[in-house]
């Protein structure tokens, strides 16, 4: 996926909508403006943005519940993959909400301004996630924010069910390291999940937990 042909191959590849890839132009606009004040992303990421940044975050959607009531995003920072996943979710399911959390309250501002500029209506959180409220949510996503063995400890603490007897699933982007943090999070989680391979990075990968709870 080159650069210049970037938006129009994933708009294909994932098939979104034109309306949803106006909005997916407009975040990436509003991020190269604010990223030299801000390092949102790596300035290396930036030829290869489409790819690194907005399939990375759109490969996540067909992994979630069939019903999204909530989505919540944790450590939002640039957006990703909070923001594609809520310019995906104004097309196709409208009455879904997604929150994103972002403890850097200039990284927030971006969030806001960004979901401005894409005509969301996505809520962002300006907060550590460890003084937030548990959030109702069926999804719960995260992307290089934390080692799994915290990630779980964040996740686990501010992730309420939605529906009676339905906890949320999780899902978490993860690099090579995968095999050592699973590792690492397993002596005081019990984790049920799925790995499921990146369409984006071939050392990469989706980590889909369905279940998570402290060991006693």
């Amino acid at each position: 996926m080159s650069p210049a042909e970037a938006p129009a191959e994933l708009a294909e590849e994932f098939d979104v909508s034109c309306e949803t890839l106006e909005r997916l132009t407009a975040h990436i606009s509003l991020l190269r403006r604010w990223n030299p004040g801000l390092n949102l992303v790596s300035p290396a990421s930036l030829p290869s943005v489409w790819q690194r940044h907005v399939a990375d975050s759109l490969q996540l959607l067909p992994h979630a519940p069939d019903r999204i009531d909530r989505w919540l995003d944790l450590g939002a920072g640039a957006g990703f993959p909070g923001l594609p996943v809520a310019a995906v979710l104004a097309v196709r399911n409208p009455a879904a909400e997604v929150v994103l959390i972002e403890s850097d309250h200039r990284k927030a501002a971006f969030l806001r301004e960004a979901v401005r500029a894409m005509g969301l209506t996505a809520n962002v959180l300006s907060g550590r996630i460890e003084s937030i409220e548990p959030i109702p949510c069926d999804v719960v996503s995260a992307r290089a924010l934390a080692p799994l063995p915290k990630l779980c400890s964040l996740a686990y603490r501010i992730a309420a069910p939605m529906r009676s007897g339905r906890r949320p699933v999780f899902l978490f982007p993860k690099g090579k390291a995968l095999d050592s943090e699973l590792t690492a999070a397993s002596a005081t989680w019990h984790i049920q999940a799925e790995r499921i391979a990146s369409r984006t990075n071939t050392d990469a990968a989706i980590l889909r937990i369905i279940e998570l709870e402290p060991r006693k």
